[in-house]
């Protein structure tokens, strides 16, 4: 290398240096936390265990399972079921689930996951408990709800939440978007002749809103949902909204008052450097602290799906990602 060639190097390393990072540079958004290990998830979903360390499922095998002692380092687990269920075949020729919920109440876990076919509403959202909540000890109960080609909505991505001893579970995917309806707390499965409550949607079909995850902070309950398309590695165009209501089953608003069933919704996280296409999102706690966890799409690694954790800040009775 002749001098000059060196000085110009070094000075452009300096340079580069002195640069904000991607992740400063691009949109204001931090970078999710470090971690090690088994990266690749999607539709990830999250909890820390009664017995220690935490467990995350996800969309991928048989309801793909990942362990960490510390939410830095996760370990493949294999699956949470040896063998797909066999009523599952009748919604898709693989058995192949999608977008799991775990929590977990009465001294049991509980798994809720969506069983579908790319592109129809002929799904169906199943239940199944353990009492350790780790792969290979889970016992499937069945369907929860159902939708067909007749209905207005998707039952697929499934969220729950318990709520002044009432029990709701919200999904839904394109077709109008984000629906509710409520379970028996008993069985985990819808209650006969419930209502469906309507929860948000976008004015232009296809209604590309998704994957809704409902917490409760203070006096509000806050609706978070995928909006656009995943899917698609580097295309993807995926990013999470929000809105929050005074009551579990709506009206969802955002900031300035714009109904989510209007096509509202506060941006809380978008694509961003090599981050792309962040949604698919649940929140889960630990030791007082909420956490959002989602995937990305890597631009650096061929657009495999990754895992993302962020800190949730409460700022003025709304979430920003840390």
């Amino acid at each position: 290398m002749s001098v000059r060639r060196a000085i110009t190097a070094v000075g452009a390393a300096l340079l580069l240096a002195l640069l904000p990072s991607t992740a400063q540079a691009d949109a204001g958004y931090p970078r999710p936390q470090p971690i090690t290990g088994q990266q690749i998830i999607h539709d990830p979903t999250v909890i820390r265990l009664k017995s220690g360390g935490y467990v995350a499922y996800s969309t991928g095998g048989v309801i793909g399972a990942r362990t960490s002692k510390d939410t830095k380092r996760w370990d493949d687990a294999g699956n949470a079921f040896a063998t797909p269920p066999s009523w599952w075949y009748e919604y898709n020729d693989t058995g192949d689930p999608w977008a799991p919920d775990i929590s977990y109440r009465a001294g049991r876990y509980w798994l809720y996951y969506a069983v579908s076919s790319w592109g129809t509403n002929h799904s169906a959202i199943g239940v199944a408990t353990s009492r350790t909540g780790l792969p290979g000890t889970w016992t499937d109960h069945g369907k929860v709800f159902s939708s067909e080609t007749t209905d207005t909505w998707n039952a697929i991505d499934p969220a729950i939440i318990k709520d002044r001893g009432r029990l709701w579970m919200s999904f839904g995917s394109y077709w109008t978007g984000i629906r509710m309806i409520e379970l028996n707390p008993a069985t985990g499965k819808a209650l006969p002749g419930a209502g469906v409550h309507h929860l948000a949607t976008r004015p232009d079909a296809p209604y590309a809103v998704e994957g809704p995850y409902i917490v409760r902070h203070g006096r509000y309950y806050y609706l978070f949902a995928s909006y656009d398309a995943c899917c698609s590695g580097v295309n993807s165009t995926y990013r999470i909204k929000v809105g929050r209501s005074t009551s579990v089953t709506g009206p969802y608003l955002d900031r300035t008052g714009k109904s989510l069933l209007e096509g509202g919704g506060d941006l809380l996280l978008e694509g961003h450097g090599r981050y792309i296409g962040t949604g698919g999102q649940s929140v889960f706690r630990d030791r007082g602290q909420d956490w959002l966890a989602y995937h990305y799409y890597d631009a650096e690694d061929n657009g495999t799906p990754k895992l993302g954790l962020n800190r949730l800040a409460w700022v003025h009775h709304w979430p920003v990602v840390k």
